[in-house]
């Protein structure tokens, strides 16, 4: 009887659980069918290869460091922006979350049974953080995705006691698509080439073939890799731009105002200085950052890393190891955890997207853990089993819970049934959270199609304009500066203006306006305005946004 009611309970699990997943994924369909509005997706995941089909195909742009980024996944964009159905890259970007989230439920069933495998699947599309990116055009999911390919064919080739080459390939190959979906990857890529030949060795005490391992994978992926970093040593000198500036043109490593970055090229005042600058955080705190990520993420705030995910990740990856089952595994997925977080904090801006490779792996120990807490609880005696299990079951709910709070905000922020439903149009929608599109519209109205517009203080989201577009460094800051030092004289103040190459500016007006006062005194300010005024023409004004139009003078 017992052993039929155990059954029905574990049944029941499972159906509840596919059911959560299922309300989950309908409701990122959902999202998903609207137009896109995700600032990245706007400034440079559509935006380049918009541009890229606006030209025939690749074009250079000089002005935007993110174009030399690797773009395996951004290539995919440009199907649906040819059909002009640009929503369906929303599509894209969550299949690879589904991916991931089969790649997880695919290792836990086969470890340790189908419920395990389910619970992954639950933890990980649920996590804030990948529900949120699994509703926009961006690429983390796809890094994530080759990411964790590359990690568990690895153990694949491993089980196999190095025998079965192919999950080496396969390895190797995941790992090259990651490395050209972002630069990220190169965490991982240095991770697993050095664990690689160390697993290899401890295990098979054959040193050389351990190397020669290590080599295979490092170079297949880098062979898979290699057509990006080709394209920008052709066109930079430096293939990994715009990172490893430091290294590619150094001159010193550091100077009297802070620390020289080889990744970045920049002067740095270091991660505690900064961090005590611009948000008075202490040593500890600074140093807590890799912990925090769990607990403190808000989105859209740079201070709390842009992202939200789930203290169940680091609360329950502990408990994988009350047993030793898979010991190898959890050992191998620890070493990759904290390492990735670790260099991740340290190498570049503490934002919850940077650390997000991990997410699938702490969702593989996390449930390990909560089956082993399961599995002692049953050992107890009835009175303690029945506390313990109450105990889990309300923890876990409360977890859980804020994933689902998070999820109903965000679906309620976003509003999309107006627009499904058709009382709301693809204007209306894109209007209600993008102020700059009504600006946008106009220029793509009114303007003739050989225009070429220059960006002052849009932060480069450009991806609307049917137009070509610029925008000049420090989000058109240093062309403001330009301005306003050439406006002395009229003939040098045209020469400037002339040398941006456009016939018109979009102008974000209030940034515009403080950026003058904050930095210019009136009457410098009251000569660049009349010379502004003396060589263009407003054409539209309205919702904090302004049209100009360059007046040519013969």
């Amino acid at each position: 009887m017992s052993i039929n009611k155990n059954h029905l309970i574990y049944h029941s699990l499972v159906w509840v659980v596919c059911i959560a997943i299922l309300l989950i994924l309908s409701v990122e369909f959902l999202l998903n069918i609207t137009p896109p509005i995700a600032r990245d997706a706007l400034i440079h995941h559509l935006a380049v290869p918009k541009l890229w089909l606006q030209n025939g195909w690749f074009y250079e742009m000089k002005w935007a460091k993110f174009s030399y980024y690797p773009m395996n996944v951004d290539i995919l964009y440009i199907i649906p922006l040819y059909f002009k159905k640009d929503f369906l890259a929303n599509f894209i970007h969550m299949s690879f979350g589904m991916g991931t989230a089969f790649l997880i439920y695919n290792y836990l069933k086969n470890r340790i049974s189908l419920i395990a495998g389910l619970l992954g699947v639950l933890i990980f599309l649920s996590t804030p953080m990948i529900f949120r990116l699994s509703t926009q055009a961006y690429v983390d999911l796809g890094l994530i995705f080759f990411t964790t390919a590359s990690i568990l064919t690895f153990i694949r080739y491993r089980d196999s006691a190095f025998k079965d080459f192919k999950w080496l390939f396969l390895s190797s190959l995941a790992m090259g698509l990651a490395l050209g979906t972002k630069y990220n990857a190169l965490i991982a890529w240095f991770f697993l080439s050095v664990t690689i030949v160390f697993v290899y060795a401890r295990d098979s005490k054959e040193q050389w073939e351990a190397f020669k391992c290590g080599l295979i994978f490092f170079f297949t992926s880098l062979l898979v890799f290699s057509p990006w970093l080709i394209k920008n040593a052709i066109l930079t000198g430096n293939p990994f731009y715009p990172l490893f500036q430091g290294i590619f043109n150094i001159s010193n490593t550091a100077t009297q105002n802070g620390t020289y970055s080889v990744v970045s090229g920049r002067t740095s005042s270091g991660i505690f200085q900064f961090r005590e600058i611009m948000y008075g955080e202490g040593f500890w705190e600074t140093l807590l950052i890799p912990v925090r990520y769990f607990f403190q993420g808000q989105d859209h705030s740079h201070r709390y890393f842009d992202g939200v995910l789930n203290p169940v990740f680091i609360i329950l990856a502990p408990f994988s190891f009350m047993n030793k089952s898979f010991y190898r595994d959890k050992l191998f997925f620890t070493g990759f955890v904290i390492f990735f977080i670790l260099t991740a904090t340290s190498l570049d801006q503490t934002r919850i997207r940077y650390i997000l490779p991990v997410i699938p792996i702490l969702s593989i120990l996390a449930v390990m853990g909560l089956i082993n807490i399961f599995h002692w609880a049953n050992g107890l005696s009835i009175n303690l089993r029945i506390s313990g299990l109450v105990i889990l079951t309300l923890s876990c709910t409360a977890f859980m819970t804020q994933n689902i709070i998070y999820i109903k905000n965000y679906y309620q922020d976003i509003g999309p049934m107006n627009y499904i439903l058709g009382k709301e149009s693809r204007d209306e929608f894109i209007t209600r959270h993008n102020n700059g599109y009504a600006a946008i519209k106009y220029i793509n109205t009114h303007t003739p199609k050989n225009a070429k517009v220059r960006l002052f203080l849009f932060a480069g989201r450009g991806y609307y304009l049917d137009r070509l577009y610029e925008e000049g460094p420090h989000y058109g800051m240093s062309d403001i500066g330009g301005l306003v030092a050439s406006a002395r004289d009229d003939h040098s103040f045209q020469a400037y203006l002339r040398s941006l190459g456009c016939t018109h500016l979009l102008v974000r007006t209030e940034l515009f306006e403080k950026f003058l006062k904050d930095n210019y005194p009136p009457a410098t300010r009251a000569l660049f305005i009349r010379r502004m005024s003396e060589a263009t023409k407003i054409l539209y004004n309205q919702d904090g946004c302004a049209v100009y139009e360059i007046i040519s003078r013969s």
